[in-house]
């Protein structure tokens, strides 16, 4: 099983390592190629500065988000297993962004208010990068 792991570090420019992200309290998502066909997606850990969402974004080879194709909230610290229902089909092969948003500047808190380019629960940024990790479905 293929595991992707991109973490942030406050202060620190993008980096790689579970371990790194836990001993500095960096945000991070970790998420492996996965089955989806259950519809749903599994992000591994993800560590949160503050209560927000998993974000499932479809992507491609250019890395860049696309349409939100499922979401999960999430507690402040870390969280394991999370758990997103998918929205729409996604095929075996299908590049899946797995991100960190925030739950700010949205009308109602514990609502998942974002869409594609919005500022409310948008994604969280470290040193101008986002918290993700890209996985493929299987």
């Amino acid at each position: 099983m293929k595991r992707n792991i991109i973490s942030l570090a406050f202060g620190a420019t993008l980096l790689s390592g579970a371990a790194f992200a836990e001993a500095h309290g960096g945000l991070m998502v970790a998420g492996s190629d996965q089955d989806v066909s259950g519809g749903t997606v599994t992000a591994e850990k993800i560590v949160a500065g503050a209560n927000g969402w998993l974000v499932v974004h479809r992507t491609d080879d250019s890395g860049k988000p696309g349409p939100v194709v499922g979401h999960a909230p999430l507690k402040e610290g870390e969280n394991m297993d999370v758990s997103a229902i998918l929205t729409e089909p996604v095929n075996s092969g299908d590049k899946l962004m797995l991100m960190l948003h925030a739950e700010d500047g949205g009308m109602k808190a514990g609502v998942f208010e974002y869409t594609l380019g919005a500022k409310e629960d948008g994604p969280v940024k470290v040193d101008d990068k986002l918290v993700m990790s890209v996985i493929t479905a299987k």
